[in-house]
């Protein structure tokens, strides 16, 4: 039977930049996934270039959206959920019993039963990164830690937000994978610094797995989106998880590349979607 995988996003919507949730839903629409977008925040630009115009959407708002989408039903053939960016403590709660609801519904789309938990709850858990820390209020990470990746089959954090959730020192290797396991379901952490490369590590209760790759010239924003979309995108096609990472990290990588090749501002996630399905790079993961 055909499936059509249809995925949930709670994130931002930033009209300028590849960004966010906007990101997250062209990378799982290249993989033919469905996704309904769900905004946290309306800006007309990321941050990072300046005032972004627009601001955080009101929890009632935010509330009578996810009505919407339940009326008509599509919660029951939800097959991801993907939090990412809030800008309010009250989203984080109203996420959370959207989980929940997602978990109990019927699951009428059962053609991706093989290839998924159904559904698989994927908290990217956007709290800050170094060397600037929190940039989301302590009240958000904290309703992100004890709401969101308590319901998660996969949190993605970066290396800080690791530290940061878990409290842990993370000093070498061994204490991010020890770290990563103390939050008790698989972790995929970003922006690990490796011998004058990048890496991005893959742990669970039976495995761990590290891709690295070359320094980029500075990179677009967007690049934690787009891996983690990446890595929900080859989950559902079935691959195993480190087959998984050493895809999702190619796949980031060359839309980097693209973007330097064509001085883009922009992650050219639309121009460049053919390095989706065929990386420019191949990387190889190392067991750790």
């Amino acid at each position: 039977m055909f499936s059509m995988p249809m995925a949930l996003i709670l994130s931002s919507h930033v009209a300028a930049s590849m960004v966010g949730g906007g990101v997250s839903q062209r990378v799982l629409n290249s993989a033919r996934i469905d996704t309904m977008l769900v905004p946290t925040v309306l800006f007309g630009r990321h941050p990072g270039w300046g005032e972004p115009g627009g601001g955080p959407v009101e929890q009632d708002q935010f509330e009578s959206v996810l009505s919407g989408i339940a009326d008509q039903g599509l919660l029951d053939i939800t097959d991801i959920v993907l939090a990412g960016y809030f800008a309010d403590v009250g989203q984080v709660f109203d996420t959370a019993s959207v989980i929940d609801v997602v978990r109990k519904g019927r699951r009428m789309n059962k053609g991706v039963k093989a290839a998924l938990p159904a559904p698989i709850i994927v908290v990217d858990p956007i709290m800050g990164d170094s060397p600037g820390g929190l940039y989301v209020s302590p009240a958000i990470a904290a309703a992100i830690k004890d709401q969101l990746i308590t319901r998660a089959d996969l949190v993605t954090p970066n290396l800080f937000e690791l530290g940061h959730i878990t409290g842990r020192p993370l000093t070498d290797l061994a204490s991010m994978v020890r770290a990563a396991r103390a939050m008790e379901r698989p972790v995929l952490v970003s922006s690990l610094p490796r011998h004058g490369q990048i890496g991005v590590l893959y742990v669970d209760s039976e495995q761990a797995w590290l891709v690295t790759h070359d320094r980029l010239p500075k990179a677009p924003n967007g690049t934690g989106d787009a891996l983690t979309a990446a890595f929900i995108n080859r989950l559902l096609a079935g691959v195993d998880a480190r087959t998984a990472l050493e895809q999702s990290v190619a796949m980031t990588v060359s839309l980097v590349m693209r973007a330097h090749e064509w001085s883009a501002p922009e992650l050219p996630v639309v121009a460049a979607a053919d390095v989706l399905t065929s990386p420019l790079v191949t990387l190889e993961a190392e067991a750790v």
